[in-house]
């Protein structure tokens, strides 16, 4: 969508920070900024599952405008979560009290791989978070810019696989030793839908991208190397070419 149908941009700050140039102060967000800290937030949640937040753009809207009501941030990131990727794909999350996000049936082999829609329509299994994003742009009245994101690659994979949170990340890791080839094939799975999300974000309005590889500290160097930044920098390029071939005019992508 056309920053001309979206109200002037009044702080670009953040914006001309990520594309490098010199700027008159450091820009602030804060991560989870939009959450469980405000009050406001917590009223929310008394009345509505996580998912459906994420999934209802009015509340998505909502919950992301909270903290720009209250500080005075130099960037707004849209309300919604790493996981609704996998979940686009196939796999049921939820997100449990007290436990976080838990998946009912995680990939325990590589013919698991066979349960995921690889070829998802994002317009239709990710609309809400589009729908989201350009309520919140029209919201912000040009306040500040707003932020897009996505999971990386390994950081999906690795809770698709240990079927929530890990401090180890074993099962994941094991794969990657055990089933190479089944590791790469579900990462590119990953990143073919991931560009495909990113792409729609920045079409929906979002004017900055942020890729959370998460776990990146969980690998090595060479596993690294190996496993998460091939598809990072994938991920970079073929967004960037995506939106140059529709004509318009790629984001900073932060990560």
């Amino acid at each position: 969508m056309d920053d001309c149908m979206f109200p002037e941009l009044k702080n670009d700050l953040i914006l001309r920070a990520a594309r490098g140039d010199s700027t008159e102060r450091v820009p602030v967000w804060v991560m989870r900024q939009a959450g469980r800290y405000l009050p406001e937030f917590q009223a929310v949640r008394a009345k509505h599952e996580f998912f459906e937040v994420c999934r209802t753009p009015e509340l998505a809207c909502e919950v992301t405008l909270q903290p720009i009501r209250r500080f005075n941030l130099d960037a707004a990131i849209i309300f919604s979560d790493i996981l609704v990727v996998p979940q686009a794909m196939g796999l049921t999350v939820q997100m449990l009290p007290g436990t976080g996000p838990t998946f009912q049936e995680p990939l325990l082999v590589p013919s698991d791989l066979g349960r995921l829609n690889s070829k998802t329509d994002v317009n239709q299994t990710l609309g809400y978070v589009f729908e989201a994003i350009t309520l919140t742009r029209h919201k912000l009245e040009g306040k500040c810019p707003l932020i897009g994101f996505s999971g990386a690659p390994w950081t999906l994979m690795s809770y698709m696989i240990e079927g929530g949170g890990s401090t180890t990340m074993s099962k994941a890791k094991k794969w990657l030793y055990c089933y190479p080839d089944d590791s790469h094939k579900l990462l590119q799975m990953l990143t073919d839908v991931i560009v495909q999300f990113l792409v729609g974000q920045v079409l929906a309005g979002a004017q900055l991208l942020q890729l959370f590889e998460s776990h990146a500290g969980i690998l090595g160097p060479g596993t690294f190397s190996r496993f998460a930044l091939p598809y990072i920098r994938q991920i970079s390029t073929r967004v960037k070419e995506d939106l140059v071939q529709r004509a318009v005019k790629p984001v900073p992508m932060v990560s």
